[in-house]
């Protein structure tokens, strides 16, 4: 367990100015009585994480867009499930060794499970960065099938504009993992063809900023259920709260 009264948390990201996670675990240690601190380490680039870490008061960190993988190389050790994964959203801060986790797949799968229909069973993931890494190892366990969607096609996904009616019509699972209609840019959305969303479709949007994003708002007006990233992000801040306690 934790002893010391003054410990450091924080956030590693880019453009992070309007943090869940600051939020969240501020207002728990208030909530708890503890003497912790919860910051951003908001970060243009990695060149300067080498500095950061040396600092002593830090007990442990989470990790965001865009550094789930960029920040494996300086890590000493990896979970089996992160190294699995192949992104980091925790690392802990242990006899000047930092660890890598993931506990994002635990809040993706909490979350999912709770709305699973039998033909959701193959699934539509749209973009390839860290927290898409984590959604394809759950559907995958899941034996859900996945087709990954990108902006550009590859060897193992299709661009946007290369979907069909039949894969709309097979994949009633869509999950957005990109940052595509995050505030402030709430207009923004992924290019897919909403007109073939109907009553069977799951979309799952991991956005939490807005409530309701637009590629949320095009799939419920066709009749499709929707859902946000915000439990998610409670469930796999817990899961880090574990870790980093342990």
């Amino acid at each position: 367990m934790i002893e010391s009264k003054n410990k450091l948390f924080g956030l590693l990201g880019k453009d992070i100015g309007f943090s869940f996670s600051r939020d969240y675990f501020s207002n728990k240690f208030i909530s708890e009585n503890l003497q912790y601190k919860y910051v951003n380490f908001d970060l243009e680039n990695l060149s300067t994480f080498k500095s950061l870490i040396k600092r002593n008061d830090i007990s442990g960190m989470n990790v965001t867009i865009p550094y789930k993988t960029e920040v494996i190389p300086f890590l000493n050790e990896l979970d089996p499930v992160a190294k699995a994964i192949g992104a980091v959203n925790t690392i802990v801060f242990k006899d000047d060794k930092l660890l890598g986790y993931n506990t994002d797949y635990i809040g993706f799968q909490n979350t999912l499970l709770n709305h699973l229909k039998p033909h959701h069973n193959r699934a539509l993931v749209l973009g390839t960065g860290g927290a898409s890494k984590a959604v394809c190892y759950v559907l995958e366990h899941l034996k859900i099938h996945v087709l990954k969607v990108s902006r550009s096609e590859g060897e193992d996904r299709k661009a946007y504009y290369q979907l069909t009616a039949k894969d709309y019509k097979e994949h009633t699972l869509i999950i957005n993992c990109t940052p595509l209609g995050t505030h402030p840019n709430t207009d923004a959305y992924p290019l897919i063809d909403y007109e073939q969303i109907n009553t069977k479709h799951l979309l799952y949007d991991l956005i939490y900023n807005p409530k309701v994003t637009a590629f949320m708002r095009n799939a419920k007006d066709k009749g499709a259920t929707v859902l946000n990233g915000y439990q998610m992000l409670v469930e796999q801040a817990e899961a880090s709260w574990s870790l980093w306690r342990d």
